[in-house]
């Protein structure tokens, strides 16, 4: 299979855990993204790097954007995920270039789907999303970016500007060796229905979410 010219050709051979599978065009909604496919040989999950144009190495538009069947899927409004891989699509479009890396194996915050459900149930009885994640034994936030990291580096990208508000994505991916140009803000406006949550992961999550504010001064 021939596959397309530019960063989706520089693969980087050090790179033996996580193992390029495919290449195949997507026509999505959003435009024309290159959907490419990876195999984590240490994790065993099968991952995908969404491309469009041609990035290029440097400073390149970038979202990490972790598994969430029920925001992402049936659109849920507990969360702002399914919000936010819209806009990342999106803007990487209207940038005419960029990467959206679908991390499967992030599904709540790397506790699975099950173990999320039973968390948001505890949520409906009171608890934050950090204690319900901590009444059930589980980690806060078990996701490894590293996988992202080696998919980035397999494209060719050196250095990105992160579209998150998660100060720990940064962290990790400056960790693995992938240089952070910029974070870019991805705010979604909050509903009734997720505003706690969202001011969980400000308070206790260090998200840098300022459009709470106008929120809060709304309600007082």
């Amino acid at each position: 299979m021939t596959e397309n010219i530019g960063v989706l050709g520089k693969k980087s051979p050090q790179r033996t855990d996580v193992e390029r599978v495919v290449n195949v065009p997507l026509p999505t909604v959003y435009g024309p993204f290159q959907a490419v496919g990876y195999f984590d040989h240490e994790r065993g999950d099968e991952q995908v790097a969404l491309v469009y144009g041609d990035p290029g190495p440097d400073r390149v538009l970038t979202r990490l954007h972790s598994e969430c069947l029920t925001g992402d899927a049936f659109g849920s409004r507990h969360c702002e995920c399914g919000d936010q891989l819209a806009s990342a699509l999106r803007a990487v479009a209207a940038e005419g270039s960029g990467v959206v890396v679908y991390l499967r194996g992030h599904e709540g915050r790397g506790i699975g789907l099950l173990a999320k459900l039973r968390a948001m149930a505890l949520q409906a009885e009171g608890l934050d999303t950090v204690e319900a994640n901590l009444a059930l034994g589980l980690p806060v936030d078990a996701r490894d970016y590293g996988v992202a990291a080696r998919i980035l580096d397999d494209l060719g990208v050196r250095s990105v500007r992160l579209m998150s508000n998660n100060p720990r994505k940064r962290e990790a991916l400056v960790r693995h060796g992938i240089q952070v140009a910029e974070q870019v803000p991805l705010l979604i406006p909050p509903c009734e229905s997720n505003i706690t949550y969202l001011r969980t992961k400000r308070e206790r999550l260090d998200h840098h979410l300022p459009h709470l504010d106008a929120v809060a001064h709304a309600s007082s």
